[in-house]
Formats: C-alpha cells, structure tokens, sequence
C-alpha cells in the first residue's frame, strides 16, 4: 500500500479509502491511485484485513457432496450472490460426515469469513452451533441443524410427498411403495412422513425400503416387493439419486412404465422430461433455496446481529405432472402447492 501511495503521491489513508469506498476521494485523486494500483499490480490481502478487523469479503459454503446436482445448483446460486455483494466463496464437501464437517467449519473460521452457509451432514448428532462459530453469522439450508439460534432454509418437503402420493391414490393405485436414502437425513425423513400421511388418510398399508444408495441394493429391493403376493402398484422415490436407481433397475426388469407400474419422484432433474416416459415430479426451487440462504446471511453480516431465535423459511414446492404416473399430458402440467402448505417443511 505504502508503494502505491508513493507512486500516485498520496498518502497511505487515501489509498486505504479507494480501496475500501469508506470516505469521498476526488475522481482526479481516484483515478491515480487506480494508475498506481494497476502498475504495481497490487492485490490487498485480505486475511490481513480480517485481522485488523476488517470484513475478508469471502464467506464459506459447505455442501454434503459436489457431484449431486441439486447440491450443485444451490452452490451456483449461493456463488452468485456472493459475487452480486462483491464476495468471494470457499467451498468445500463433507461427505456426509458430521466430523468432517465440523472441521472445514473450524478451518473457515480460522479464515476469518464473514459467514457461512451450510447444507448439513446427514447426523442426529450434528457438531454445528452457536458456540462454534461464535459472532460469525450461519445458515443452514436444505436440512436443519439442532441448534435454534441458526437461521435455516427448508422446502415443503412433508406437503410435497403427501401431494403427490394423493395424485397416485387418485389414480386408483391403492399399493404404492415408497423408495428412499436413510431416514437420518432430515428431508428424506419428512418425505417419507408425507407419504405415509397421504396412505393413512386413504386407509392404505405403507410399504418402504430405505437403501437407495446402491443400485444393487435397489435392485434386489425391487424384486422381493414384486415377488410379494400383493405387489405394489406404483413407487414413490425420495429423491434423485433414488429415482434413478429405481427407474434404472424398472426399465432393466423390463417393466413398462405406467402400465404395470406407475413410478413418481422428489425431485426434478434436467433429464427427468426427457426419460422415455416423461417423469413425474415434486419439483423443489435449489435456486431460489440458494439465492434465499445468501441474501439472508448477508443480511446478518451487514447488520451484526445473531439472533437468539433464528428464522425458519419454508420454500413453496411444484408438482411436475409429465406421463410415468399414469396421466396423459403431453406437455408438463405444473401445479403448485398452496401457500398454506408451506409452515409443512
């Protein structure tokens, strides 16, 4: 800073003031110190800035895994955001380990972000609260974290499945089995809880395997529910990962979707309207869950303020209505659900 000063012929403050845009400096004083800074190629280094007490303009972003891509779509619109606010983003994975998770947390604070946000591990036994990241604001998004202080993102994940398990008992399925990951994550858990409301309500048996994660364990789990002597009708899955193994493993059977079984999932994908049939979905907004979670770190940041209660948004969801639940559209039909739906998360 000191040589940038020098060659423009200010003085160190006036660089200092430029750089941050905390007081009026003259176009003409502006403009040579940008000279200056252009020449030397002068980068301020931020982690020193932290430490004096200013902000490091990078906030932190922890997501299960980099290669799912709902995940991928709220980490793109978190990063933009952040770009919006002129921030810059360190991302990192926890693989769905609480304790891996804990760690990148600490090495981010070490960092000194502004924030972080935070799409937790699946774990009962979460290691993320107030107490760790102290006065740096957090969010958490997609999934809660135990602690109430944090703020948290959430979708209509319960109303969601209830909705679209009702539309299959509507077209008279009256077995329909629901194919999830591990009822510890949170979402898969209040979909699953969804669907065996919608069942209970028509007086319906539930019938579920949880253990998508594999697509030959999908696979045999598939088989033994056919082999049964009152066989399902129609599968719900949980999410993508488990709509994929399920369709993958109905069209290696051989099975003709919707005519022997109907099949519906949570959760759109780019190829979910180009599968042969069409898929019907529960379509969540990843962007706007995104976009949501940024804008309200952000506003803890620039206000300084940790709530003892944090907010809890809920983010309405869509019913993509395409062909593999029976119905005949040849374009998609999107249905919303209804505002009063959305306290369901």
């Amino acid at each position: 800073m000191g040589d940038v000063a020098r060659l423009a012929h200010v003085g160190t403050m006036t660089v200092s003031r430029v750089l941050n845009g905390t007081a009026r400096v003259s176009a003409e004083t502006a403009q040579r110190v940008q000279t200056a800074i252009d020449q030397l190629r002068y980068r301020p280094n931020e982690l020193a800035r932290a430490f004096r007490g200013q902000r490091s303009r990078t906030i932190g972003l922890i997501i299960p895994y980099l290669y799912d891509p709902f995940f991928a779509n709220c980490a793109h619109a978190v990063t933009t955001v952040a770009r919006e606010r002129g921030y810059s983003v360190i991302i990192t994975a926890s693989d769905e380990d609480a304790d891996t998770e804990y760690i990148e947390a600490e090495r981010m604070l070490q960092r000194h972000v502004d924030g972080i946000a935070v799409i937790p591990a699946r774990s009962r036994h979460s290691r993320l609260t107030k107490a760790l990241f102290g006065k740096t604001p957090v969010v958490a998004f997609d999934r809660p974290v135990s602690d109430p202080a944090i703020d948290v993102v959430l979708v209509q994940n319960t109303a969601g499945s209830y909705s679209i398990v009702e539309h299959l008992i509507e077209h008279g399925h009256r077995r329909i089995a629901f194919m999830g990951l591990s009822r510890r994550l949170f979402t898969i858990n209040a979909r699953f809880i969804g669907y065996r409301n919608a069942l209970q309500k028509a007086g319906l048996q539930e019938s579920s395997f949880f253990g998508c994660d594999s697509q030959q364990d999908t696979l045999r789990a598939i088989q033994e529910k056919l082999s049964e002597s009152s066989p399902p009708t129609a599968f719900v899955t949980s999410n993508t990962l488990a709509t994929l193994h399920v369709f993958s493993s109905l069209l290696g059977l051989g099975i003709k979707i919707p005519s022997e079984i109907a099949f519906v999932g949570f959760d759109d994908f780019e190829l979910a309207a180009l599968t042969a049939p069409p898929l019907t979905v529960i379509r969540q907004p990843a962007q706007e869950m995104g976009r949501t979670a940024a804008s309200l770190l952000f506003e803890r940041i620039e206000r300084g303020e940790l709530p003892k209660t944090g907010n809890r948004i809920v983010l309405s969801v869509e019913m993509v209505l395409r062909r593999s639940c029976g119905c005949k559209h040849r374009t998609d039909v999107v249905i919303p659900l209804s505002k009063g739906s959305a306290a369901v998360a």
